[in-house]
């Protein structure tokens, strides 16, 4: 894919953001990003959407079993969370020293 038709996101990983729909809404407590995967749509966010995966037995694993673990939710059913207002808050990107930056429309702080 060319970069100019990449999409742009205003979520990066390490990123705390609240989860707005889904099985796991809470728009109280912030979580984590873990990666964030823009050409699908989709972010893996700490402790949401839990799945269970049945692994067969190998070299690691001689046992085999069910393991729990986390899979990606579309970035539309999260929001970035504003530690200084406490709240998720929406983004408007400017132009900083030949970069971009994100800032919270509700305080009009940057985010870093």
């Amino acid at each position: 894919m060319k970069k100019r038709f990449q999409p742009k996101f205003n979520i990066k990983k390490g990123d705390s953001v609240v989860v707005i729909a889904g099985d796991d809404r809470d728009r109280s407590q912030p979580r984590v990003v873990q990666a964030v995967y823009p050409r699908k749509g989709l972010v893996l966010v700490e402790g949401v959407n839990i799945i269970t995966k049945h692994l067969k037995p190998n070299a690691q694993n001689p046992q085999g079993g069910i393991v729990k673990q986390e899979a990606p939710v579309n970035i539309s059913n999260v929001m970035l969370w504003d530690a200084k207002s406490k709240a998720p808050v929406r983004i408007k990107r400017e132009r900083k020293e030949g970069s971009f930056v994100r800032i919270s429309k509700k305080t009009g702080e940057v985010i870093k």
